[in-house]
């Protein structure tokens, strides 16, 4: 077989170039044929497929092809921010510059190969035929501006994302950025979308009907690692992410998420509470807070991990937020918890949990839901444990300790305790 021969097979066979290119994974029955059609079709076209299923790798090698056989057509590319469009426009830089592309152009063609212009944002190469101004590659995050540019083929990825779950302005930009591309893209162009749903009313529901590829079909994941994502996460989150799909929840007590703040005054003097994990899937989840008036003021982190591995975390969250002390419960660990704190040199109050966790969650913090305030910084995967939950929810750690600050200010008003940081 000579160079040339090669060379065509493994540009008729695009997962055999991704094994060449180091990416051994790929499968040429799924990945091959995604690449195939992201290159070939002249549609618009859209690809739903589970988390970890390798679409952003065949995503980086149709880009490459594209640039190489489709000349002189420029593409723009979407991503959620500037640091996910950088990963990608370095990826595809890194495969048009590899030996085995350079080396395959060149059995083809007889020609050479060459990036004249990389950064994080663009790419153009020698075989940039179309008119001088635009760059061949251009890589945009959807809060930058799209004003003045058009271009032949526009592709987006994951350009949905957890935040388009938890916030309905996210939802609502995101869609409005979908639909600015109709203006982008010259006569005849077309949008290729690539990712995975969040949420019922996100931007794919502007997109063209998804090809859908599930944690079932694939066959990337095996029947264990697909049982422990599930418990990892809630069943809405899983059914979205894993099985593409929205289940209703028509149960659930949080729906929207509340407003925020950078004001990090606005908690000083108030509590905080940890809602300890001691192995298995349960999470550590911290809520600091402090009620102003009727508005009660929420900083939240989560953690999928033992409490002892970011306990000193917490502690150095309130202190950063001058908040004390840190309420925790010793139902389970007899105390344990808040004299590894005071062995820390800070103030813990130790409490017997009585209540029903699902009374207490839609006792207090539904009550106290709209008039709450997040911190800017709060962990998004401990808003979203909060959208997510409902009576049946597997995972209720967030919930569960908001609900304890939300209780301890209802119940005391402005506060029982005198914060240290006053005395």
């Amino acid at each position: 077989m000579t160079p040339r021969d090669k060379a065509a097979r493994l540009i008729a066979n695009p997962a055999d170039l991704g094994h060449a290119l180091g990416y051994n994974d790929l499968r040429a029955d799924l990945h091959g044929q995604w690449i195939a059609d992201m290159v070939k079709a002249d549609h618009d076209q859209t690809i739903q497929a589970h988390r970890g299923s390798y679409k952003t790798t065949c995503l980086c090698i149709a880009i490459a092809l594209l640039m190489i056989f489709k000349r002189r057509k420029n593409i723009i590319f979407l991503r959620k921010t500037d640091n996910d469009v950088a990963e990608v426009v370095n990826n595809v830089s890194r495969i048009l510059q590899s030996d085995i592309m350079r080396e395959v152009y060149h059995a083809l063609t007889g020609g050479e190969l060459a990036v004249v212009k990389a950064t994080n944002t663009e790419i153009t190469t020698n075989l940039y035929a179309a008119p001088i101004g635009a760059a061949q590659l251009l890589g945009v995050g959807i809060g930058g501006s799209l004003t003045g540019k058009h271009a032949d083929i526009i592709i987006t990825d994951d350009i949905v994302n957890l935040r388009d779950r938890i916030s309905r302005a996210e939802r609502e930009h995101t869609k409005s950025i979908y639909q600015e591309l109709q203006n982008v893209r010259n006569p005849g162009g077309r949008i290729i979308n690539t990712g995975t749903p969040w949420h019922k009313d996100d931007a794919f529901v502007l997109m063209p009907e998804p090809r859908r590829f599930d944690c079932y079909t694939t066959g990337i994941l095996t029947e264990y690692q697909i049982e422990t994502l599930r418990r990892s996460m809630s069943p809405s989150l899983f059914a979205a992410n894993y099985e593409l799909k929205h289940i209703a929840e028509d149960d659930a007590l949080f729906d929207t998420l509340p407003p925020f703040t950078d004001d990090v005054t606005l908690l000083r003097d108030g509590i905080a509470h940890i809602d300890a994990a001691y192995g298995g899937e349960d999470f550590t989840a911290l809520t600091i807070g402090k009620r102003q008036g009727d508005t009660l003021y929420l900083y939240g982190r989560l953690w999928h991990k033992h409490v002892d591995t970011v306990l000193d975390t917490c502690i150095e969250e309130a202190k950063r937020l001058l908040c004390a002390p840190i309420l925790c419960e010793t139902n389970a660990d007899k105390g344990y918890l808040a004299k590894e704190i005071q062995r820390r040199g800070y103030s813990a109050r130790p409490y017997p949990e009585r209540m029903n966790k699902h009374l207490k969650i839609s006792t207090f913090l539904r009550k106290w839901w709209g008039n709450v305030v997040f911190l800017t910084g709060t962990d998004k995967a401990y808003q979203a444990q909060i959208l997510s939950y409902t009576e049946d929810a597997e995972h209720d750690d967030a919930p569960d300790s908001a609900a304890c600050v939300a209780r301890h200010y209802d119940r005391r008003g402005g506060g029982e305790y005198k914060s240290p940081f006053e005395q």
